[in-house]
């Protein structure tokens, strides 16, 4: 009996279709490099989430439930597959929710639901991003809100887009044979949509292709505002690490 409310609590975040855990490391340390992930928040309103389709894990989020965007995404490059987003909402199981299965009732005290968006002025912001996925099944399982954030929408289509494009051809060439591991977040900003749901003041990416001897060789990062004249900073992880630091409002630390 002590145990259903937590189950229960799990339950309402995920709808039993995305697997939340007590620790990255153990059930799917493989989209960190090393198998450690970023820096995660103390407090019971963030979650671990391995996200699944399918029984298959596919990535990794770091989820606020009580902002209701996700910290952080985590997943392994494989190379540009040309996916596009297919989604089949007739299967059940430890999978996530797609964005449009979530229940309304049930889900709305923990995370986004479609109906926040709609006339929002925003993109659906996905931090793990379709363009980088290898698979179309990899590609389908982006497609789910606890990956999302509110993006504006010509920072989202443009900019950004561009920095998703470029990065992906860049790691090909610069990371060939090589395991390369990008993990993709949001700071919080000052306003939400609808009340709920938090509009991010900035989205920031970074990337780390290990060598033989699991250090990262070849890395970077950039932030960007999350505005229609998006302010885009190209820069190192430890110049990264410290302005999220700054952001954040405490020690931050992407890669180990």
């Amino acid at each position: 009996m002590l145990l259903l409310p937590h189950v229960l609590m799990l339950s309402l975040l995920s709808g039993g279709l995305a697997r939340v855990v007590e620790d990255f490391k153990s059930e799917c340390g493989q989209f960190f490099a090393n198998g450690i992930s970023p820096t995660k928040f103390p407090g019971p309103q963030y979650k671990q989430i391995c996200q699944m389709r399918n029984y298959v894990d596919y990535y990794a989020t770091f989820y606020d439930t009580f902002n209701k965007i996700p910290v952080y995404s985590a997943y392994k490059f494989e190379g540009i597959g040309h996916c596009r987003r297919q989604i089949d909402d007739n299967y059940a199981g430890p999978n996530m929710a797609s964005e449009g299965s979530v229940n309304i009732q049930i889900h709305g005290d923990r995370q986004a639901l479609n109906r926040d968006y709609y006339h929002s002025g925003y993109d659906k912001g996905h931090l793990a991003p379709v363009y980088q996925s290898f698979s179309q099944s990899c590609a389908s399982a982006t497609f789910t809100l606890t990956n999302a954030a509110p993006q504006v929408i010509r920072f989202n289509r443009g900019k950004w887009r561009n920095i998703e494009n470029h990065l992906a051809k860049h790691l090909e060439r610069a990371c060939y044979f090589k395991p390369v591991y990008i993990v993709t977040g949001v700071v919080p900003g000052n306003y939400s949509i609808n009340n709920r749901v938090n509009v991010p003041s900035h989205f920031w990416t970074a990337y780390c292709c290990l060598d033989q001897n699991n250090r990262c060789s070849h890395s970077g990062g950039v932030t960007g505002t999350n505005e229609n004249y998006s302010n885009i900073t190209k820069m190192n992880v430890a110049n990264l690490e410290t302005v999220l630091g700054q952001l954040y409002g405490l020690t931050f630390t992407l890669f180990h």
